[in-house]
């Protein structure tokens, strides 16, 4: 069943008039007046809707029940991953949602090569914020990690927090795997440096902050699978893929 991702509050029995981007879907989708939608506001749960009438622009539906159904991890992930080059974090955002991150920070380090105004950073939000939607209708999710705006590295670090954060680094003498095994679940935060790395200055403040280093083996990942992996790899120990 098509899932579609509405900004606005649903109820059971409410007639809806679908944002236009949905209603093309629709369209392109050549469903008939009658088919059955599941439409979802991020607030947990999701709803099954009839299609009452396509027209050649707008589309309306019927809510018809709600499922309190929910495959969020029982433990919060956020990653906290410093800008890449190019259009690489959109890749990493929508993949980062389909393994069930909670939240989503994008951290400016010194050896980033992309650097973004005020204005950019702002239009980016949004272009990622598009993107979370889209893979959390995908992948079956019915609530939306948070996504931040654009941080300085220094400055967030220097932040209190109250999840562990832990920070992804070759020069760790512990791997995330092994410290993993011996802990129980626990809301985290993972922090990955760009293509260059963090620098030894900026891991040194991380940890002088009570950051964790931790380690990803014994190879280098490149920025956009270091997150990932790490991820997929607490998910394995913490029992977030049964």
């Amino acid at each position: 069943m098509p899932r579609f991702y509405l900004s606005q509050p649903l109820a059971v029995g409410q007639l809806v008039s679908l944002p236009e981007a949905v209603a093309h879907h629709i369209l392109v989708l050549r469903l008939a007046q009658g088919a059955l939608i599941t439409l979802f506001n991020g607030e947990g749960g999701e709803f099954s809707a009839t299609l009452c009438d396509i027209g050649k622009r707008s589309v309306t539906a019927e809510v018809k029940a709600h499922n309190p159904r929910d495959v969020e991890l029982p433990y919060a992930i956020t990653l906290a991953q410093c800008l890449p080059e190019a259009s690489k974090l959109d890749w990493i955002i929508e993949k980062a949602v389909e393994l069930g991150v909670g939240g989503i920070v994008p951290l400016a380090a010194q050896r980033c090569v992309v650097r973004l105004s005020a204005e950019r950073a702002e239009k980016k939000r949004s272009h990622w914020q598009g993107i979370i939607e889209s893979a959390a209708e995908q992948s079956g999710r019915n609530r939306l990690p948070q996504l931040a705006g654009v941080q300085d590295y220094q400055q967030w670090i220097a932040q209190q927090d109250m999840h562990k954060r832990i920070i992804l680094t070759p020069r760790a003498d512990q791997s995330l795997a092994q410290w993993a095994r011996h802990q129980a679940p626990q809301p985290v935060t993972l922090v990955v440096g760009p293509e260059g790395g963090l620098s030894e200055a900026e891991e040194k403040l991380a940890i002088a902050r009570g950051a964790l280093p931790l380690a990803m083996g014994p190879r280098i990942l490149r920025t956009e699978t270091a997150g990932l992996a790490a991820i997929a790899a607490l998910n394995a120990s913490w029992g977030g893929m049964d």
